[in-house]
């Protein structure tokens, strides 16, 4: 590729070593090699920063310090990161195929996109090649996040530029920033995107925000309030068909 930008990678951690040396090895045999490699440690005491420190040459930016949860984290990421072009990559998770990174950074190139997503699987946390859940995604239209539609965040790619024009994850949602970021991009600054019909991540099953019936309840009173927040009128069957949509996705 030429004049290859450049591209930030952040990895958030918190005792995280059954995992974590999968994530950083699946980033370092990216076959896209302008990559700024920053790993955000909350302070971990397990021995996942003695995995880290074996590759310390091969990282940018490191940080361990006590943090506010995972999206402070991320803010620490952000603030930090220095390449045209963003992903996030969480501990528990890794990419597809080596060539993921190249692929999103062709197709931003090529559609003049500020962000670009592509698909992503659940994996059982141990046995990581049987796959349990497919999250296919799709171009974003107008009226598709009142259908409860949304990026799968872990593939989701935003140029720098538009995390310092309209904001970083606000740390007041506790479980659904993520999904507020996007919908504050997406629909209410309409960014221009695209998105790549491949799978670009894996993900281990026990996310945060679908680890008990307590939290998915949680999750989607977050994911009203950041309509509100933005001010946009959340449609009467946003949340059930976005429930809806999840459950489909095991049948894939």
């Amino acid at each position: 590729m030429n004049d290859p930008i450049l591209v930030s990678i952040i990895t958030v951690v918190f005792n995280g070593k059954e995992n974590i040396e999968n994530a950083i090895q699946s980033v370092l045999r990216q076959s896209y090699k302008n990559i700024e490699y920053i790993i955000i440690d909350g302070g971990s005491t397990d021995g996942t920063l003695d995995i880290i420190g074996k590759h310390k040459d091969k990282i940018a930016k490191f940080v361990s310090e006590k943090d506010k949860g995972i999206y402070d984290a991320m803010n620490k990421g952000l603030r930090l990161a220095e390449g045209k072009v963003i992903g996030i990559l969480n501990s528990d998770d890794f990419y597809a195929y080596d060539q993921a990174i190249e692929d999103v950074i062709l197709e931003i190139k090529n559609k003049k996109a500020d962000a670009c997503w592509g698909d992503i699987v659940y994996v059982d946390a141990k046995k990581t090649d049987k796959v349990l859940r497919y999250w296919k995604s799709s171009d974003y239209k107008e009226g598709k996040f009142e259908r409860g539609w949304m990026p799968p965040h872990p593939s989701f790619f935003v140029r720098k530029e538009i995390y310092d024009k309209f904001g970083k994850f606000d740390v007041g949602f506790r479980i659904a920033a993520d999904y507020e970021l996007m919908l504050r991009f997406l629909k209410k600054d309409r960014i221009k995107t695209c998105y790549l019909p491949k799978i670009l991540v894996k993900m281990r099953v026990g996310g945060e925000s679908n680890k008990s019936v307590k939290n998915i309840i949680k999750a989607n009173i977050e994911c009203c309030k950041a309509w509100e927040k933005n001010g946009l009128k959340v449609g009467f069957l946003t949340i059930p068909l976005k429930l809806l949509s999840k459950a489909f996705q095991y049948f894939n």
